[in-house]
């Protein structure tokens, strides 16, 4: 396959992979544990290599050092990488040219999976490779026959702890209160999956009933949306502006990506940022079948499950996997802030990509209709 240029970003893959950059460079990792390096050389030793999709710039960097190298370093097995902004059209393609060149595929959209499942482009997962302290930390619902999560990311509630010296918004019913949370706001442009939520939460819709978002949901939505708008002082496109718009004074209170916020706050911002509400989306990770080293790609996977090297994981990429055991290997100021930790996690809003993903009676996905939808009132 050919690798693309990182470097070479159109406005959505910038949006997603400064998303997935956002805190590489600023986070230390521990280093390996004898026990998971012995663990590792006495149940996953092999040799050759395995191709692995990766998002390229700092993501594969944080990566390759604090995984793909030791897992190298413990087995024997080479790591190769192969660089696109998304991993889904590549596999399509490979499958049905019927020449599968990549091991496993990191990153695949959990509103793409279940089409791609039932084609029958992965492999099941050889979970009798897993240590019992992955099994454990895993939930059932991140460990999919054919497929992992990989690592989870959020769009939540952000604000200028300058503009609420006395305590800023806790939740999207406070980013609607401009009375008492004056200031200008911000939101995310292109999606409406991600807006409509909000302001259900906001107009009193609890947690576990804002899936599915039926017909009467996005009218109540849209209306909600409607007291907002003016607000709105700009509507936000890549990862990394929110933050800085935070930064600049030119929001007092927006969503944000989790991973560029909490960047922005290693880096001195004052921003806090709060996870009630937020919106939450995993990406899975999948052995291609028809790929060159099936073998070595369930050795990787279960590698890159053991609670230290998900903790590696998330320290070099600022996204976390889903192994909940991987806490006890980060700094208490890590686990204050992201999602694996059961305190967030527990506040925030699954997307439901099945639902999103299933056909209306006009052949249109619910997915399509909500943005059909989303830009017509964008535009109005």
């Amino acid at each position: 396959m050919i690798k693309r240029d990182p470097n070479c970003l159109s406005l959505n893959s910038l949006s997603r992979r400064s998303l997935l950059q956002s805190t590489a460079a600023l986070l230390s990792v521990p280093l390996v544990a004898r026990a998971t390096v012995a663990w590792a050389q006495e149940r996953l030793a092999g040799s050759g290599e395995v191709v692995v999709f990766s998002y390229g710039g700092t993501f594969t960097e944080g990566v390759r050092r604090y995984v793909y190298d030791p897992f190298t370093k413990a087995t024997g097995i080479k790591v190769l990488d192969v660089v696109a902004d998304f991993p889904e059209p590549g596999v399509r393609a490979m499958f049905h040219a019927g020449k599968v060149e990549w091991d496993i595929a990191t990153g695949v959209a959990a509103a793409n999976y279940p089409a791609m499942h039932e084609a029958g482009m992965f492999v099941p997962i050889d979970y009798s490779l897993w240590d019992q302290e992955s099994l454990e930390g895993t939930p059932p619902r991140a460990r999919l026959d054919d497929a992992v999560v990989a690592f989870s990311s959020a769009l939540l509630l952000a604000y200028d702890q300058r503009a609420f010296p006395k305590g800023g918004p806790q939740n999207w019913g406070d980013f609607w209160d401009v009375k008492k949370f004056p200031g200008p706001r911000g939101l995310f442009a292109p999606e409406a999956k991600r807006n409509l939520p909000f302001a259900l939460l906001a107009d009193g819709v609890a947690h576990k009933d804002v899936w599915p978002l039926t017909d009467d949901k996005l009218d109540r939505a849209f209306k909600k949306l409607d007291e907002i708008k003016p607000y709105v002082s700009k509507w936000w496109n890549a990862g990394g502006e929110a933050p800085q718009l935070l930064v600049n004074k030119e929001y007092a209170v927006t969503s944000a990506y989790d991973g560029r916020a909490i960047s922005a706050i290693k880096q001195g911002a004052p921003i806090k940022i709060v996870w009630d509400g937020a919106y939450l989306v995993h990406a899975y990770a999948a052995i291609l079948k028809g790929g060159p080293n099936n073998a070595n790609a369930q050795k990787m996977m279960a590698f890159l499950n053991r609670a230290q090297i998900a903790a590696g994981y998330l320290q070099g990429t600022g996204y976390p996997g889903p192994n909940t055991n991987q806490l006890k290997y980060l700094p208490a100021e890590v686990v204050e802030q992201v999602s694996v930790n059961p305190e967030n996690g527990s506040k925030a809003i699954v997307e439901d990509s099945t639902w999103l993903a299933t056909k209306r009676p006009d052949g249109k996905t619910n997915l399509e209709h909500l943005q059909d939808r989303w830009l017509a009132w964008r535009a109005a």
